[in-house]
């Protein structure tokens, strides 16, 4: 199941998807999802590039329970893009090579073993 976490670009909180969830959204690259498309059925770019994120969509939210509605948002909602939870705020760190929380400006807190 997709966690729900804060997303910097959407700036709410919504379902980011795991990697498993990821390539069931995206199971190839969208270019190559649209190429294979206009190839299959001979519809133009415009036609074959909302028919492909109409899908991406749907998949989205039929795992996750939100409706989104921008099918190149999806990109960017994958946990694997950011870093831990700030340990002040919560909010999630943007990368996971983040040493300070956009937020709050709360340094990362890195265990020993991370050091």
């Amino acid at each position: 199941m997709a966690t729900t976490m804060y997303c910097w670009r959407c700036k709410i909180d919504l379902p980011i998807l795991t990697e498993e969830e990821y390539e069931l959204v995206f199971p190839k690259s969208f270019i190559d999802q649209i190429r294979e498309y206009r190839e299959k059925t001979g519809a133009d770019l415009r036609q074959a590039q909302a028919d492909v994120g109409e899908q991406a969509l749907a998949t989205y939210e039929r795992i996750t329970g939100f409706k989104e509605t921008n099918p190149l948002a999806l990109y960017h909602h994958r946990l694997s893009l950011y870093g831990p939870p700030c340990s002040e705020c919560g909010k999630p760190l943007r990368t996971p090579a983040a040493n300070y929380c956009a937020s709050c400006s709360a340094p990362r807190v890195r265990s020993d073993a991370a050091r």
